[in-house]
């Protein structure tokens, strides 16, 4: 197994960890720096993808932000996300050799988050129109992807104990026709993030042939 680093940010804003991830990118793609996976809980964000359409955000700017709701533009595909307490946030930087590696990642990241979630017994599978992972017509698990100069950032939101009233702020990824679910709802019980953390860890070492190692807290820097 290949070696790759783990950051685990615990809780901590969107916009600070979207300035880390890029400063991990650029020293990723050049050699400087590990692959390097971020694991991390954000404070409540609306992201809005290259693709996202403004009328599947439900309320204005200023009425998110009276609600402690943050509204950000960001490079990564797809439409309309939310990402908040109780939701398990995983962005995996790391070079890829052909760009035709690109989808064979979202599909390993889908079949670890299966893996992950069948742990607590939820069955969930793919959807071939839009990736994901979901169970029944509710996505678990939003997936949203960006590759620059041949390495990804951005990356997975599995619900674990997230409010699921967000989709009266978003059409969640454009949605219209499909709910939202987390796995504290699907097992009937209280799921915590540090539950799922190393569960979802282990899916993902053994689907992509990782040993993850701990790297060492560190300040957020913005990106040069």
């Amino acid at each position: 197994m290949r070696t790759a680093m783990l950051l685990d940010l615990g809780r901590r804003p969107y916009r600070e960890v979207w300035d880390l991830q890029h400063s991990l990118h650029e020293a990723v793609r050049n050699g400087g720096c590990d692959e390097t996976w971020i694991f991390v809980e954000h404070d409540p964000v609306v992201t809005l993808g290259r693709n996202a359409k403004q009328n599947n955000v439900l309320l204005s700017e200023e009425m998110l932000r009276a609600r402690g709701v943050d509204l950000v533009s960001i490079e990564r595909g797809g439409d309309v996300t939310y990402h908040g307490p109780g939701q398990l946030v995983v962005y995996p930087i790391r070079r890829l050799e052909r760009f035709r590696e690109v989808v064979p990642l979202v599909r390993t990241l889908e079949g670890a988050v299966i893996d992950a979630v069948g742990k607590f017994g939820v069955t969930a599978e793919r959807w071939s129109e839009h990736a994901g992972v979901w169970v029944g017509s509710n996505q678990i698990c939003a997936i949203g992807l960006a590759v620059q100069k041949m390495t990804s950032l951005h990356g997975i939101a599995l619900n674990v104990s997230t409010e699921l009233s967000y989709d009266t702020l978003i059409n969640p990824c454009g949605l219209t026709d499909r709910g939202i679910t987390s796995l504290s709802r699907e097992t009937g019980r209280a799921v915590s993030v540090a539950d799922a953390k190393p569960v979802l860890r282990a899916a993902l070492s053994e689907a992509f042939g990782i040993t993850f190692e701990d790297a060492p807290a560190r300040p957020i820097t913005k990106a040069s």
